[in-house]
């Protein structure tokens, strides 16, 4: 049987090469402590759930969901948007509802890319982002990021050909894997390239309120704001798309529910590509994310404070066994250059880390080239459970020593 071409980039998968390291060790005996998938250990607030288990026994909620009946889940994404951000929205023609965030970076370059165009994506990034870019056929520039410059891309290292042929560029920040966050003048940077070149501009949003309190960018006198919105660089909104998740804010990742919101033309186009692939979730799922977004916000804030609680006990624990690791200012995530002897295959320093302690963490490669020489692990375990982790961790280092 014959496939398509466009699969070919797509078989290499470091996670999946993963899960069956995992699936050796458990075989093997050891206790799983998995610090590899940035999937939130937290339930979902009560009334988010009781918005949804009400819905279950209304009928009307039962059929398909088309784009009308998603009217009151557009309107409160952008009341929640403008509260944060200053900024309002048109819900009619500048919000889209998604299946999770990734069908909005998976599905955009379908609307965006031609045959061959470019996009330019951070290196390393969240791998759906060149999937996404994969099954349009397009090309992807790796637009590296280096410590040296606070895990940022560098504009003009982009050659004049590839730009000639970029089409869109997708941002991520607070930034999945390397923890970095980008003030609101990177962003203004950003868009001014991009309007100076006709490049459509996507951030991904998933973590804009998990960055930790004594970090919290000062972007606008709004309260709310905690990490800067593209929209805030794009006010009218010329060139740009942004893309949130209520699966880290609100512990809904298996609810699979985000929405889209920014230029008019570019929601539209996404929603045409949208409709000929799926209709939208059960209303249910709708009715709670709007009770997320417009209920109580405390469960937010005690997420914020649970993982900076992680973060501190997770990396003080590997500072005190002598791997010297920064401290992130947001996200789930610690991004650790990796000790020696490994030096720069982190596949194989996870796959033996697991192996011989069961503590699971995801190789930098998996991210892309320039996020070889790193480890991520995900702070998705209390923090007792953590340091028992930095532990066994330790006594395997001391031992390849």
């Amino acid at each position: 049987m014959q496939f398509a071409s466009r699969l070919e980039p797509l078989k290499s998968n470091v996670f999946a090469d993963m899960d069956v390291a995992k699936a050796k060790a458990l075989a093997n005996g050891r206790e799983l402590i998995d610090l590899s998938l940035g999937s939130s250990d937290f339930p979902a607030e009560s009334h988010v759930i009781e918005a949804i288990a009400e819905s279950l026994y209304d009928k009307s909620t039962h059929g398909y969901l088309l784009f009308h009946g998603t009217q009151d889940f557009r309107h409160a994404a952008a009341k929640w948007y403008s509260l944060r951000f200053g900024i309002e929205l048109d819900p009619e023609t500048e919000v889209l509802p998604l299946i999770g965030s990734q069908e909005g970076t998976a599905h955009l370059p379908l609307a965006v890319l031609n045959p061959g165009d470019f996009a330019l994506l951070l290196d390393p990034g969240y791998p759906s982002h060149a999937g996404g870019v994969y099954l349009a056929d397009g090309q992807i520039y790796p637009m590296a990021l280096r410590e040296e410059n606070n895990f940022l891309p560098v504009f003009e290292e982009i050659p004049a050909p590839v730009l000639a042929q970029s089409r869109m560029m997708v941002l991520s920040y607070p930034h999945n894997p390397t923890s970095a966050v980008a003030p609101l003048s990177f962003f203004e940077k950003a868009v001014s390239f991009c309007q100076q070149h006709d490049i459509v501009l996507v951030h991904d949003f998933p973590y804009v309120d998990l960055v930790f309190p004594e970090e919290e960018a000062q972007t606008t006198s709004n309260p709310y704001s905690i990490a800067p919105s593209i929209l805030q660089a794009d006010k009218t909104k010329s060139i740009s798309i942004e893309f949130f998740t209520l699966s880290k804010s609100y512990n809904m990742g298996g609810f699979r529910v985000g929405f889209a919101i920014g230029n008019r033309e570019l929601i539209a186009a996404l929603r045409r590509v949208k409709a000929a692939v799926d209709f939208n979730q059960y209303r249910g799922i709708l009715n709670g994310a709007i009770a997320a977004l417009s209920g109580p916000q405390s469960g937010v804030k005690r997420n914020v404070d649970s993982f900076r609680k992680r973060r501190d006990a997770f990396v003080n624990a590997l500072v005190r066994s002598g791997w010297e690791v920064p401290m992130p200012k947001a996200t789930m995530y610690v991004w650790a250059k990796l000790p020696e002897p490994w030096g720069k295959d982190s596949i194989q320093f996870c796959k033996d880390l697991v192996e011989n302690t069961g503590v699971a963490a995801s190789p930098g490669a998996g991210f892309g080239k320039s996020g070889e020489g790193y480890v991520r692990f995900a702070l998705v375990q209390e923090p007792s459970v953590l340091e028992a982790a930095v532990d066994k961790i330790s006594q395997f280092l001391s031992l390849v020593h």
